[in-house]
């Protein structure tokens, strides 16, 4: 076994592959895993332009971290497990799609090149996808969907058909507003993007590779004149210390502003039960809500028995100075709801415990509520949790991108579905 290394407490195997700014190494401890080691490397032109730049390789690993670590957290299947050193990461072991999948809100760059008479920073509403076969001797010309279903691939037991490559650029969409979103909480344009895929010893199709300041455009404030990518490095003619100096500093930049991404939690679901016999069902209501992101508090009020309460209990929520959305579980005849609706400007929510016997009629006080009140009525817990995270999800990237991420779930089990039907 050539080329033994050790890398912090990981003995590596043999090199798997090398490219222009990183290792790959095996694992022996770990089959299904390998080492992905950052070189202090930055290239352009398909490595025509290539230099040192020390500390890049630490700078990198921590953008691709920190990035994979937001995607995982809110349920985007990838190959990234964990830091393994400041230059290097643990990752799946993974049979690699020869595609680089781009995503771009603005027209600037090469699309520029190859569609001319588009003004650059013309906007793309929806999002403008594209897919280019990685081969630097031809430039990584631009495919078609049809050339990669043509192209026949197989990965690990996974033919990379019509199915899959929806899926994936459905994916790839989703990672840009993921990261789109957050960037924002920044006051940072994402401009365009590429990632890559690769397939787990499992079939699984995940986002692999890297994530860092050679995947992305970003612009401060909207500027490219304040752009902090390696653009910068691209448009050097003669590059000096001084500029690769500057180029470092951005990308330190970059990897410093994931730093202050802290999950926001200045947000409650308040779940205000009228009786505690509703428990289970507040409960269901609960889970749905915990798996969207959502911070939960139960609370037992009656706004028929205990009126005052019910009201305390409303001031309460609203001296906290956070986001409330109230889930209202009352059924036969449903006051808790409207009294709380009629006073707070919150959100509120019914979702009453109802049976497929008595249905229509306890849902019945739940929707005709008098006039002025602004309280919605759902018939099932996942509704109440999906509804409580959409009006949270306004001001809160996790939740908004769990709910996408849902949404790309819900895509692929119907199409695995459709699939073994057909199979039967």
């Amino acid at each position: 076994m050539a080329n033994v290394q050790q890398v912090a407490n990981y003995k590596l195997g043999k090199l798997i592959i090398e490219g222009k700014t990183k290792q790959v190494y095996g694992i022996p401890a770990e089959p299904d895993n390998v080492l992905l080691l950052s070189k202090d490397r930055i290239t352009a032109g398909d490595g025509v332009k290539a230099h040192d730049l020390k500390g890049k390789s630490v700078i990198s690993n921590k953008t691709t971290s920190k990035v994979f670590e937001i995607l995982n957290s809110v349920g985007v299947p990838t190959s990234f497990v964990k830091i393994a050193s400041d230059s290097s990461f643990i990752s799946k072991k993974c049979e690699m799609i020869p595609i680089e999948w781009v995503t771009r809100r603005l027209a600037t760059g090469s699309f520029l090149k190859r569609h001319p008479g588009v003004k650059e920073g013309y906007r793309f509403a929806p999002i403008k996808h594209e897919t280019f076969f990685k081969d630097d001797a031809n430039h990584d010309p631009q495919w078609s969907e049809e050339q990669i279903i043509s192209a026949g691939f197989n990965f690990n037991g996974i033919t990379i058909g019509e199915k899959e490559v929806d899926y994936m650029i459905k994916t790839s969409i989703l990672v840009f507003e993921i990261l789109e979103k957050i960037w924002q909480t920044r006051n940072c344009a994402l401009i365009d993007m590429k990632i890559e895929y690769g397939v787990d010893r499992n079939g699984n199709i995940l986002v692999a590779d890297v994530i860092d300041s050679d995947s992305w455009r970003l612009w401060p404030s909207g500027d490219k004149r304040l752009m902090v990518d390696k653009q910068v490095y691209r448009n050097l003619t003669n590059v000096t210390e001084t500029d690769l100096d500057t180029v470092k500093r951005n990308f330190e930049w970059v990897a410093d502003q994931l730093d202050h991404l802290l999950p926001p939690s200045d947000h409650l679901v308040v779940i205000v039960m009228g009786s505690p016999s509703d428990k289970e069902h507040c409960n269901k209501i609960k889970h749905h809500c915990e798996n969207l992101g959502l911070n939960v508090d139960i609370r037992v009020s009656s706004a028929h028995k205990t009126t005052e309460s019910t009201l305390k209990l409303i001031s309460h929520f609203e001296s906290l100075n956070i986001k409330i959305v109230f889930i209202a579980v009352a059924g036969r005849s449903n006051g808790l709801g409207p009294v709380i609706s009629g006073n707070t400007d919150f959100p509120v929510i019914n979702c009453p415990p109802c049976t497929k016997e008595d249905v229509d009629k306890d849902i019945w006080s739940s929707l005709n509520v008098p006039s002025g009140l602004g309280c919605t009525t759902v018939a099932y817990p996942e509704t109440a949790a999906l509804a409580a995270a959409q009006a949270v999800a306004l001001s809160n990237y996790i939740v908004w991108s769990r709910l996408r991420v849902k949404r790309l779930l819900n895509y692929k089990s119907l199409q695995k579905a459709d699939d073994e039907t057909r199979l039967t």
